[in-house]
């Protein structure tokens, strides 16, 4: 599947934002570019402010038939009126949370740069695997999700792949034919006009 269309944009929020500017920021980018999948992406543990963000976005993916998931606070999914759930923790609470939230919901799950992880996901009803970091980053342990990892999961397994942390455009460019989405969001909030710098990394597929 992956080697022939051009993979999809899973955009993430930035892991803090303003409430009174974002939502106007995040219409800009959706109405610019095809947007698959939004995730709300927040450092925050705090449900009050979680809950005013998955509002703000919601309403703003919902209104563009984009699906939002949040990460892995899967008890406010149904709460919240949201689609789903991503689990930064791999396979590990795959099958209860598909358990808990149905057949429904979207839940992916990310494995860092385990083929093993990512089986297990996929087993116990993942929707997507998610690899990375694929980019240098300060972050983690320094092992990063090299493009064999991902080549050979487009060849063997069917669970959608998805490869996130620290992208560029050269990434961009030599993972397209192996991937089936990007998650982008860093690497676009950061610049002074996030929905030119995601036509940048989308340019780079071709």
């Amino acid at each position: 599947m992956a080697e022939t269309e051009q993979p999809q944009i899973y955009l993430l929020t930035p892991p803090d934002f303003e409430l009174s500017t974002f939502p106007d920021q995040l219409a800009r980018v959706l109405d610019a570019h095809e947007v698959a999948c939004l995730r709300l992406n927040l450092a925050t543990a705090d449900e009050d402010r979680i809950a005013r963000a998955a509002d703000a976005c919601r309403e703003v993916a919902h209104a563009r038939d984009i699906a939002l998931v949040i990460n892995d606070h899967a008890m406010l999914v149904d709460r919240l009126g949201l689609d789903g759930v991503h689990l930064s923790d791999g396979a590990r609470r795959m099958r209860k949370v598909r358990k808990d939230l149905g057949q429904d919901a979207i839940i992916g799950a990310f494995c860092h740069a385990s083929s093993h992880d990512g089986m297990s996901a996929g087993e116990g009803g993942a929707d997507y695997v998610s690899f990375g970091p694929v980019g240098a980053t300060p972050l983690g342990d320094g092992t990063r999700a090299e493009r064999d990892l991902f080549a050979w999961w487009s060849e063997m397994i069917e669970v959608p792949v998805v490869a996130e942390g620290a992208l560029d455009a050269e990434l961009v460019r030599a993972l397209s034919p192996v991937t089936d989405f990007f998650a982008i969001g860093e690497e676009i909030w950061r610049a002074e006009d996030p929905a030119a710098a995601l036509g940048e990394l989308i340019k780079a597929m071709e």
